[in-house]
């Protein structure tokens, strides 16, 4: 008898380190090409690892992500579980998922006031890879995702 398709376990192990580690960090290309990573919080994770980041239209990885919106986000559990998501980021624009993530984050309520608040920039990171890798496994697994259209 052939072995089960592993994939929906690798997603299951995927999707637990983004659940459990809640803070990825960001990784953008600098305007002077140099590379930056920072934590961030995401403020919506939808299914196929599509992950939303909320910013201020100030700070420098707007003009980043605006320049170069190729960004990978990394996520490490307690366990040293890692997902890495490679991705490109777009800027939300529908009023409805706007709204849905305003509704859903009471700190963006009480530090922006309102959701059309001009400095709000909430960004879509669409997957165009992800890949797992278990504590110290040395190889990263390619992981299944739906792609999002």
């Amino acid at each position: 008898m052939a072995d089960a398709d592993p994939a929906p376990d690798l997603v299951d192990r995927a999707a637990g380190v983004v659940r459990r580690a809640k803070f990825p960090f960001l990784a953008t290309t600098g305007l002077d090409g140099q590379p930056r990573v920072r934590p961030v919080s995401p403020v919506r994770v939808d299914p196929g690892f599509v992950i939303y980041v909320a910013n201020l239209r100030g700070y420098a990885k707007t003009a980043e992500i605006a320049a170069e919106p190729r960004v990978e986000l990394c996520y490490l559990d307690e366990a040293h579980d890692q997902v890495r998501i490679t991705a490109v980021a777009e800027v939300v624009g529908e009023a409805d998922v706007l709204q849905e993530i305003w509704q859903g984050n009471p700190l963006l309520r009480r530090y922006l006031g309102t959701p059309d608040n001009p400095d709000l920039v909430v960004y879509r990171c669409v997957p165009v890879r992800v890949r797992f890798m278990k504590e110290w496994a040395l190889e990263y697994q390619e992981v299944p995702f739906a792609e999002v259209s």
